[in-house]
């Protein structure tokens, strides 16, 4: 075999400034601090300039794939990384994402290999980029309220999914990242604090020193994952410890988070307001887990209030055609409670990203999260959110089982007829005034309704008959579409609607969407995403996913062969500046050539058809889509649509 050329190079591994071992200088090496110090970011001292010696033979016949191994004896019989997959395992982490690298082979393999069944709880997801990796584990932390496990190589693998962790970051989605570290093989893969590169968008991080510190982190990342404000957590496993036999180390006890709620004298008087009050209301926004949602119907149906919800917006609000959801029979309100809804009476609002500013070592000050710099005015002194004065830090999920229990305690016979009583004018009204503003609806989306391009609403309108009846989920951003499912659809499950990105980045929907798809396989639902254009060129490689695993998941696209927002703004632009807007088309549409999405589908292995054009033709297509995935088979169809 010829040998290889020294300057080769590949994304999984090149040889230039492979290793053979750790140069002077590398005592300093993130290895050797402990978990608690990790999280501090602190100054470290410079060390001397590293001199980087050239790969041995050994390396190099192991990168070029020459070095099988031992035929019969088992080199490790036990290995480090059999007990960090029995963790995920002991946790109910039911997938791990990743593109495949070499500094987390040892995981890898005891996922595949280990347990009896393996490569079960957790299953090795195959992802065909970092983003689409960390996208999937956005798209399934939404839907369950809990972690999935997206896995990254390296240096490399940490920078490919920054934006997708920041995404996350701000969307506060409890995810777990778990990174190799191989400081003995490829230099420019590695790094001494590798959490660093993305420490002030992530809520925690460590390194352990030991197997057992190892372990120890991986449990609590999930555990801080968890607890609000939830976000994602990064572990780096470092190769060594993976590979290493296993004598006498032990998982230890998994001390799930603790999630502090309100004090009891609050709880009383928030009680006691909701039983006295004439007219109370609730103002939902987003829970954190489906539990909250269901606790969150419970208090509402125990003292007669209407509530708001942001099901619209994204998971985990209050059921959006429960009798209660809506203005009610009277508008005039004289106890307001929030849950993660900030300005009521009494708003339980839960500790925000700001809470985690200590991270920002670099002082970055991200906007909405950060205090707007000294003399902001205008739009960079707003901030984000309209915090009131009676707004308490403090997770409305872990305080609703008190309040209820409360309210119990309180109740009397007469409260509870006058309650009865309340509810059912409530849910009349609310009944009146849902079908008053869907026959609205309806009217103002007719206009266009046998166009062609195919209007947007009308790609929603004919699709909820066809789902309405099925347990379904719709991951992907709506805001590019029309966002119509808010007026015509049902959202009613914890899980009906993701919502957005968390910070508006393009490239999300489609790894979100498979995320979804992967939680929905095992629970019998459907997923739906309709696919902007854009966006979808970000990672194609996502669709190999879902059709290699064979998800539920229907994606229609929303091919407006545009960048359409972005095409409004320079055509804006050039129209204020007197040139004209026949050239704002320049960098941001997606014509000449036109893409060919099913054709780019079905070379991913996946079930497609279109472009359909035709808007006569498209009720059939949906109907086609729909059973297939019912039957477990992916599927995509290219719609030609309106800009919006």
């Amino acid at each position: 075999m010829a040998k290889p050329k020294k300057n080769s190079s590949t994304r999984r591994g090149f040889l230039k400034g492979a290793a053979a071992g750790v140069a002077a200088g590398a005592a300093a090496l993130v290895t050797d601090i402990s978990i608690a110090e990790a999280q501090q970011g602190a100054a470290r001292t410079e060390a001397a300039p590293i001199v980087v010696p050239p790969p041995m033979q050994a390396q190099i016949d192991r990168d070029a794939g020459n070095v099988r191994p031992p035929a019969a004896a088992r080199a490790v019989k036990n290995p480090g990384s059999d007990l960090m997959v029995q963790v995920l395992r002991d946790l109910g982490v039911e997938f791990v994402a990743s593109n495949p690298g070499s500094s987390f082979e040892g995981v890898q393999e005891s996922i595949i290999n280990y347990g009896n069944p393996p490569n079960v709880n957790p299953e090795f997801i195959t992802a065909l980029h970092e983003m689409s990796a960390v996208d999937m584990a956005h798209g399934y932390g939404k839907a369950e309220g809990k972690p999935m496990v997206a896995m990254l190589h390296g240096t490399l693998g940490i920078q490919n999914a920054a934006m997708a962790i920041y995404q996350a970051y701000y969307d506060r989605t409890p995810m777990v990242l778990l990174v190799g570290r191989d400081e003995g093989f490829i230099q420019a893969h590695t790094a001494h604090d590798m959490a660093a590169m993305c420490r002030s968008f992530t809520k925690w991080d460590a390194t352990g020193k030991t197997l057992v510190e190892s372990l120890a982190a991986i449990q609590r990342a999930y555990a801080e994952a968890m607890a609000p404000p939830q976000g994602p957590t990064l572990v780096v496993l470092d190769m060594e410890h993976q590979k290493e036999e296993v004598q006498g180390v032990r998982v230890p006890a998994y001390r799930p988070p603790q999630i502090t709620g309100l004090d009891a004298t609050r709880v009383r008087a928030i009680a006691k307001g909701l039983i006295d009050a004439q007219n109370p209301r609730i103002a939902v926004g987003r829970l954190r887990t489906h539990q909250g949602v269901k606790l969150a119907v419970e208090l509402a149906e125990s003292v007669g209030a209407t509530t708001t919800t942001a099901a619209t917006n994204g998971p985990m609000s209050f059921p959006q055609r429960h009798p209660l959801c809506g203005p009610g029979a009277s508008t005039t309100y004289d106890f307001v409670l929030g849950l993660e809804a900030p300005g009521a009476q009494y708003s339980l609002t839960g500790p925000g990203l700001a809470t985690l500013l200590s991270r920002d070592t670099m002082q970055v000050g991200f906007g909405g999260i950060a205090p707007p710099p000294p003399g902001a005015t205008g739009r960079a002194a707003a901030g984000r959110g309209n915090a009131g004065a009676n707004d308490i830090e403090i997770d409305a999920e872990a305080s609703l089982k008190g309040i209820i229990e409360e309210v119990a305690l309180q109740l009397t016979a007469d409260k509870r007829r006058v309650i009865g009583e309340r509810a059912a004018k409530h849910a009349a009204a609310n009944q009146e005034a849902r079908m008053k503003a869907l026959n609205d609806a309806v009217q103002v989306r007719r206009n266009g309704w046998n166009g062609s391009p195919i209007a947007t609403a009308r790609i929603y309108a004919e699709l909820w008959p066809l789902i309405m009846n099925e347990d379904w989920c719709l991951a992907s951003p709506t805001g590019f579409s029309g966002g119509h499912n808010a007026a015509l659809w049902d959202h009613n499950k914890p899980y009906s609607y993701l919502g957005s990105q968390g910070a508006a980045g393009m490239g999300y929907g489609l790894g979100a969407s498979v995320g979804a798809a992967l939680a929905a396989k095992v629970r019998g639902r459907i997923v739906i995403n309709i696919q902007c254009d854009g966006d979808f060129n970000y990672s194609p490689g996502a669709i190999w996913t879902a059709a290699h695993h064979r998800l539920p998941m229907l994606t229609i696209m929303h091919n407006n062969r545009a960048w359409h927002q972005e095409f409004m703004f320079v055509e804006y632009m050039t129209g204020v500046r007197g040139r004209g807007t026949d050239r704002g088309h320049i960098g941001t549409t997606l014509r000449d050539p036109d893409i060919d999405y099913a054709k780019l589908a079905q070379g991913y292995g996946m079930a497609a058809e279109g472009p359909i054009t035709d808007p006569s033709k498209l009720l059939a297509a949906l109907k086609r889509g729909v059973d297939s995935v019912k039957r477990g088979a992916p599927y995509l169809i290219d719609v030609i649509t309106q800009p919006r």
